[in-house]
């Protein structure tokens, strides 16, 4: 079991007891903090958080706050006796997954279930029981690709 959580501007694949580095979180060293699920995987069954599930949950505690390797930035222009050197160090979270919960979906499968079919077929369903999809109807607006005419004004034929 598994899921895909955004933080930080990225994404990471995340279990139950992993500890990963994401981008300065804005709570305490200790506190847990909830991320934001995309996608949730069991297995049989596949989860995103687009398919009307709210909740779906994956909880993280901040284990520490720590700072990223320095980075050397050097700008220097040639014949110019230009030379500027800068470090960078990314401000940074320790986190450890507590716990991935998709509680509630099971029974929200078995009552669409009972409520019949929601009219959208897939295109595997529709090829083995023969069923096509309607045909284009044709566009009756103004045709593509021609310009606009000046209209033309009638003549008294004098």
């Amino acid at each position: 079991m598994y899921a895909i959580v955004r933080t930080g501007g990225k994404q990471y694949r995340v279990e139950r007891g992993q500890t990963l580095l994401v981008e300065r979180l804005p709570v305490g060293e200790g506190e847990s903090c909830l991320l934001e699920p995309l996608l949730y995987v069991d297995g049989k069954r596949v989860v995103g958080s687009g398919d009307g599930n709210p909740e779906l949950r994956v909880e993280a505690r901040v284990v520490a706050h720590e700072r990223g390797p320095k980075l050397r930035v050097v700008k220097f222009k040639p014949k110019r006796g230009y030379k500027r050197r800068t470090g960078h160090r990314q401000q940074l979270s320790r986190i450890e997954i507590t716990s991935i919960d998709a509680g509630g979906r099971q029974q929200r499968a078995s009552a669409k279930k009972e409520g019949g079919e929601t009219g959208r077929r897939s295109t595997r369903q529709r090829r083995a029981t023969g069923e096509r999809k309607p045909a284009a109807t044709a566009h009756t607006g103004r045709q593509q690709g021609g310009r606009a005419r000046p209209k033309e004004e009638e003549s008294d034929g004098s």
